[in-house]
């Protein structure tokens, strides 16, 4: 039998082990396994599913009546010379900020089925488009954790400026050319930025794409509307259940005292960084699951200066816990894209997320704990978080519509700069 051969065998076994583990544990300690299991569904029924589920069937819809194509043909001129990814990368970033991990790689996965990406396009984009979403990050993190809403603009504007840099180092990811990739569809057909199609009128251009695009796909509104709740209550169910999941074995942990030595660890590093040791439960916690790493971080000790917890909770945001790591592997799985690069993209935000958290939080925040630009709250009265799930989508909405709006004017932006320099 070759190394390879016997490397496999002995993961194959110890998988066992691990599992056979896992399930005495769950017999030894059935009332918090009961809990643990009880407080992931209430996360996935209360945070997950109303900020998910519409967006991924209203993203199926928009993808068959060719609103993609539509966007994808205009906003290639940003999104192909910046991050080198079809324009439609644009919708699915857009769509990410919305609504939250994992729907850039599920988005991405039906791009790629569509043959608008390549596999290296796809790893790019998932890489950077996996992100919160802002109504997580404010209600749940700032006001329900945190208990400050102050701390919002400083979590928000970092993560979505890391996720901007992770995607420009990404672009460097896979060859130097993706043409010949025989699976990416041809850009002289869809693309205004093609030299083929630089004297077309880009509007006209995207009509026609997504006109063919519709054609192409050819099902009828009720056929389509039913294989996107189909197919999104299919993925909605599997992130609950990884959830519920991750939220037992975090539990277990606990129970055990297996998280100790990770604590122990963290401390030191914590310590030799020059960093509160005490944030070592929130890295820990979030390094499982997202929700149970920001709610350490926001309970940390009150001597930990407020700027070290938010910089906690923006590396748990970032990270996304082996939970949403499980969702996009189950995702990837039937594409032929790799987990690698993302888990790569991921530990880069991790890293960048906070270091901008610290670098921000003089110009937003000011000398004061309150921002820099609104008035001081001194006696901000804390409540706990019950998301609404109509707030959660406006919400999303909202932010859907706001980010798409901004792309299409940058794209424009960089489009006229461009058919300029052409002329000259």
């Amino acid at each position: 039998m070759s190394a390879l051969g016997k490397l496999q065998k002995l993961t194959h076994v110890m998988f066992i082990l691990a599992i056979l583990a896992l399930c005495m544990l769950m017999i030894l300690f059935p009332a918090e396994t009961w809990q643990a299991g009880v407080r992931g569904l209430a996360i996935w029924w209360d945070v997950l599913f109303p900020s998910l589920f519409p967006f991924l069937v209203l993203s199926e819809l928009l993808i068959g009546f060719g609103i993609v194509h539509f966007l994808g043909t205009l906003l290639n001129p940003l999104m192909r010379p910046i991050f080198r990814v079809p324009g439609s990368g644009g919708f699915v970033f857009a769509v990410s900020c919305a609504s939250g991990y994992p729907t850039g790689a599920k988005l991405t996965a039906q791009l790629w089925e569509q043959k608008l990406v390549t596999r290296e396009e796809g790893e790019r984009l998932v890489a950077f488009t996996t992100s919160s979403d802002p109504i997580f990050m404010i209600g749940a993190v700032s006001v329900g954790f945190f208990h400050n809403v102050a701390i919002a603009p400083v979590l928000v504007a970092s993560h979505y400026a890391a996720a901007f840099i992770v995607g420009l180092l990404m672009r460097f990811h896979g060859k130097g050319t993706d043409h010949s990739n025989k699976h990416s569809i041809s850009e002289s057909k869809v693309y205004p930025s093609h030299p083929n199609n630089i004297r077309k009128n880009k509007l006209k251009l995207a009509i026609e794409s997504m006109h063919q695009a519709r054609m192409a796909d050819g099902r009828a509104f009720g056929e389509l509307l039913r294989q996107a709740i189909a197919s999104s209550l299919r993925l909605i169910i599997i992130v609950g259940g990884l959830v519920v999941f991750f939220s037992v074995i975090m539990e277990l942990l606990v129970q055990t005292g297996w998280l100790g030595v990770l604590y122990h660890w963290t401390e030191l590093g914590l310590v030799h960084a020059g960093l509160p040791p005490a944030l070592s439960q929130s890295l820990v916690g979030g390094l499982f699951e997202v929700t149970l790493g920001a709610k350490e971080a926001g309970a940390a000790g009150a001597s930990i200066p407020l700027m070290y917890k938010a910089a906690a909770a923006a590396f748990v945001l970032s990270w996304g816990g082996l939970s949403v790591h499980a969702q996009i592997m189950s995702i990837l799985s039937n594409t032929p894209m790799r987990y690698g690069p993302f888990l790569l993209a991921r530990v880069i935000h991790a890293l960048i997320a906070p270091i901008l958290v610290l670098l921000l939080w003089a110009p937003i925040m000011g000398t004061m704990d309150s921002p820099a630009f609104a008035p001081n709250i001194p006696n901000f009265t804390p409540f706990i978080y019950t998301p609404h799930w109509g707030t959660i989508v406006v919400t999303g909405l909202v932010t859907l519509g706001i980010v798409v709006f901004l792309l299409l004017i940058c794209s424009l932006i960089i489009s006229l700069f461009s058919n300029r320099h052409v002329k000259r």
